[in-house]
């Protein structure tokens, strides 16, 4: 059951997982891998094996990922194109994105499940938050495609959703860095990491973490928030045993250490 906490020892010496149930968003533009535009499947591969490899220590999973590789509804909306109809297409991006992770976990035997939003039903299950459930329950790693459904809504806002709907001990965010820093490390070398943060230390600070909807469903069901390199081998696992390079977003992270 989620919620539950790991049992205290492993047989391997290395810490028990911290999370029954967790929700791992991955943005679309990391499966672009060093790419300037589609699916490289090299990288989804790489997303792959990190996912085969948590599901193998028993915790149940579940996948939001982003489209930003295919299509991206906000900026396209601003070139002059209706909104709504763009974040439609944006929508189907992430399937496009769920379908090719689907594959590349089930080539390494991991029992997958695409749920889709807008319902299309020739490649994929509708999203039914039970059936999504009892998924999980039996080991499947479910993937969330389509966002909400609904336009104006991004797959970070999808992915605090679908977190909370499934009763997750954690959200997962698998970005390029290690962590939320001041600036874009990629910019700005000065720029420094935070260890853990608080959703208001977000929200006032206006950091590019994820949208300001999305924290405050995180904040309301008191569900953390870990930040990390997806691109970083090892880093997901290291995750979710505790350790790792990464950022934690809680309510009150002080009062955990």
């Amino acid at each position: 059951m989620a919620g539950e906490t790991a049992p205290s020892s492993s047989h391997d010496g290395r810490h028990p997982p911290l999370y029954r149930r967790v929700l791992l968003k991955v943005s679309g533009e990391v499966l672009m891998g060093d790419t300037p535009f589609g699916i490289d499947m090299k990288t989804v591969d790489q997303v792959a094996e990190a996912v085969a490899g948590i599901a193998g220590l028993g915790v149940e999973l579940c996948l939001v990922i982003g489209g930003g590789n295919i299509f991206r509804g906000l900026s396209t909306a601003a070139k002059g194109m209706e909104r709504a109809s763009a974040d439609y297409m944006g929508m189907l991006a992430t399937v496009m994105n769920a379908l090719a992770l689907q594959n590349a976990l089930e080539r390494r035997n991991v029992d997958t499940r695409v749920q889709s939003a807008i319902p299309m039903q020739t490649v994929c299950e509708p999203y039914i938050r039970r059936r999504a459930q009892r998924h999980l329950e039996k080991g499947r790693v479910v993937i969330f495609a389509a966002g909400t459904g609904n336009p104006f809504f991004t797959t970070d806002t999808a992915a605090a959703l679908r977190a909370a709907e499934m009763g997750c001990d954690a959200l997962l965010k698998g970005t390029s860095v290690d962590g939320v820093y001041t600036a874009d490390p990629k910019r700005d070398p000065t720029a420094k990491r935070f260890d853990r943060l608080t959703y208001l230390d977000v929200l006032s600070r206006d950091l590019k973490v994820m949208d300001a909807s999305a924290i405050s469903l995180m904040r309301e069901n008191a569900i953390p928030i870990v930040v990390f390199s997806i691109r970083t081998p090892g880093a997901l696992e290291d995750v979710i045993r505790g350790g790792g390079v990464h950022t934690v977003i809680t309510e009150a992270p002080e009062a955990d250490e």
